[in-house]
């Protein structure tokens, strides 16, 4: 992935790339196209990032059953040991049958007593043994059986994340593809015509007054932003979470992460989990979520922008707030209605 495939306002050599085609697309279908690829370059970024994240959760539950397994089978073994230790004294006649017949030889009533005592003291300590190995064998063998279960699980998502990172890389491949294939001018106009169609639809949005209040952020939602904006400049690259690159949703979940509220990685449990907000109550810090897939996600910033890692080849940047179809918008640290 050598090229800058998102790189629309750097064209080029143009010894590199061939000249317009006869009856070729026209430049706001290339336009089109361009997008629509991007779309997909996301979407499948956003599935690789949850197939990473959820394969992460499978490792560490595969760590935490193998060391439960470890202690179980330690515990199997104590168990065995004493099991073993009983049967000698069984077979050696130290147990509670000989203590039995002890007690029916006894002349002496406390002596009779005592051994009663013992009798049953022997019998208790027989039976915990037992049950602590029919136990012991019990939880070691269910948790060899999860241990496995979850091991499949694990091997079967690493192979989802190999098939899903492929994707993303087609994908890429294809925004690259067409790029390469147009001349600088092309370039040029796509640029041109991508930077009007985002003005009007700035010019929209501010108009309809919707964004008109003007919110402070929370004190985590500073924090937020402050991270934020120190990433300006770093480039995007698909999959990443920081601190040298980034995705869109790597940049919101370690933005808010740093300022002590986690969140979900993906654009798309951002929007599912987070509380939902309506843009007239929008305030810096909060996170726009974008097109109906909720494939990207933004923060907010005020005025009308917001900062965001845009796509392969660009860097994290400022940028108008409508610079794609608006999804909805979430605040990470709002407290959920109490019921």
């Amino acid at each position: 992935m050598a090229v800058a495939a998102g790189a629309l306002l750097v064209p080029p050599p143009a010894a590199a790339a061939p000249g317009p085609k006869p009856g070729g697309r026209t430049v706001a279908g290339r336009l089109t196209d361009l997008q629509r690829l991007y779309r997909e370059a996301e979407k499948a970024t956003e599935t690789y990032n949850a197939t990473a994240e959820r394969l992460t959760k499978q490792r560490a539950e595969v760590a935490r059953l193998d060391r439960e397994l470890a202690g179980a089978r330690r515990s199997l073994d104590d168990s065995r040991v004493a099991a073993g230790r009983l049967a000698r004294q069984q077979y050696q006649g130290t147990t509670e049958l000989s203590a039995y017949v002890r007690l029916l030889l006894a002349r002496n009533p406390q002596q009779a007593l005592d051994e009663g005592h013992v009798i049953g003291q022997l019998a208790r300590e027989r039976a915990e043994t037992v049950g602590r190995l029919t136990d012991s064998e019990k939880k070691a063998d269910a948790l060899a059986r999860a241990a496995r279960k979850a091991l499949d699980g694990q091997l079967s998502l690493a192979e989802r994340q190999k098939k899903d990172r492929d994707d993303v890389q087609a994908r890429v491949q294809d925004v690259e593809q067409l790029l390469v294939s147009l001349t600088p001018e092309q370039l040029a106009a796509l640029a041109e015509l991508e930077k009007d169609g985002t003005d009007k639809a700035q010019r929209r949005l501010m108009a309809s007054g919707v964004l008109s209040g003007r919110r402070k952020p929370s004190r985590k939602g500073n924090r937020a932003i402050r991270y934020a904006v120190r990433q300006i400049g770093k480039p995007y690259k698909w999959g990443a979470e920081g601190p040298k690159s980034y995705d869109c949703s790597g940049l919101t979940s370690q933005a808010w992460g740093r300022a002590g509220t986690p969140i979900p990685r993906t654009s798309q449990e951002q929007w599912a989990q987070l509380p939902h907000i309506p843009l007239k109550k929008l305030r810096p810090g909060d996170l726009v979520i974008y097109f109906p897939e909720a494939t990207h996600v933004a923060m907010y910033l005020g005025k009308g922008l917001m900062i965001q890692a845009p796509r392969t080849g660009e860097n994290v940047e400022v940028a108008p707030v409508a610079s794609y179809p608006i999804l909805g918008a979430v605040r990470p640290d709002q407290r959920p209605r109490r019921l």
